[in-house]
């Protein structure tokens, strides 16, 4: 996949522009990178979950490409939109199922980047949430790093891209924040 990167950001650009034509040659560069991040999300589900991956990116692309007036800046800016909508659509389905059972049990899903260094290990999806809420309240940089991250499947250096700050710094704050998310989302002895 690397070859398509710079031939993303081009196509991006040339859609930002008005060029449908572009869209329709970035679709199946995209989509592919797309499922394999919600196959991440998605990995060791329970078996029947409501929410498929393929769900999950339909859901998201549907809502990347009927976002208006963004001017696209490379495959790391429209991976970073793509990790946001993600998680919005996983904690609004989370909260649903949820809502439905009357709080009977969290929705839980396996982390695709190693937030605690235990990638393989259930999360609880609405408690990552609430713990990346009240981090935002206190570093906001950090808390985008952590979505950048988590819910995009960003690297290092993609997310030092999209947040417009160095690698040294990202390795840093994503350092912090995961120690901070192991507090709080209780991971302590999984380290």
């Amino acid at each position: 996949m690397e070859p398509a990167k710079p031939q993303v950001t081009a196509l991006l650009q040339q859609w930002s522009r008005g060029d449908r034509d572009a869209l329709e040659k970035l679709t199946p560069l995209v989509y592919a990178e797309l499922r394999g991040i919600a196959a991440g999300y998605m990995r060791d589900e329970r078996a029947g979950h409501t929410l498929q991956a393929t769900a999950l990116v339909n859901e998201a692309y549907v809502r990347l490409i009927g976002q208006k007036r963004v001017s696209w800046q490379n495959r790391a800016h429209f991976f970073g939109i793509a990790a946001q909508l993600m998680r919005r659509i996983l904690i609004d389905h989370a909260r649903r199922r949820q809502a439905a059972k009357r709080g009977a049990g969290a929705v839980r899903i396996t982390a695709g980047v190693d937030v605690a260094d235990a990638s393989e290990q259930d999360f609880d999806l609405l408690a990552i949430d609430g713990a990346l809420s009240r981090l935002e309240q206190l570093d906001a940089a950090q808390a985008r790093i952590v979505e950048l991250r988590f819910f995009g499947g960003l690297t290092v250096e993609e997310t030092a891209e999209v947040a417009g700050i160095s690698t040294a710094t990202v390795k840093r704050e994503w350092r912090t924040a995961r120690a901070w998310l192991r507090h709080e989302v209780g991971l302590d002895g999984a380290v």
